[in-house]
């Protein structure tokens, strides 16, 4: 089974939107760990919420 595509854009619901940049948040540094450990590299990963707020990701060895 195939999943559609769907439209990129801006979620309006503030609410809805922070639940969301929480969630792929979480996902993206993950997904930079698995590639750190599984690759053996370096990996560094720097995400800025709408209100300005840092996440960061560092492969360290």
């Amino acid at each position: 089974m195939v999943r559609g595509k769907i439209e990129i854009k801006r979620i309006e619901n503030v609410a809805s939107r922070q639940v969301t940049f929480s969630k792929r948040r979480k996902g993206l540094l993950k997904k930079a760990h698995e590639l750190s450990v599984l690759c053996d590299a370096q990996v560094a990963a720097i995400v800025f919420s709408q209100k300005g707020k840092l996440y960061e990701f560092a492969s360290s060895e």
